[in-house]
């Protein structure tokens, strides 16, 4: 599981949710926003970087 916020270091640690995103290991229904882990809402219709 990431961490709730990243902590802006480099290099990234394993559980950084922007390396996690980046790498695409971020677990179903979480997104990156403002360096913090959110939920996605059901429903939604954003686009996610897996997407992408």
């Amino acid at each position: 599981m990431p961490k709730k916020k990243c902590c802006v270091s480099k290099p990234r640690c394993k559980r950084c949710p922007i390396q996690m995103l980046k790498d695409g290991k971020l677990p179903e229904g979480y997104t990156v926003k403002k360096r913090k882990l959110v939920k996605v809402k059901k429903g939604s219709k954003k686009k996610t970087a897996l997407a992408a």
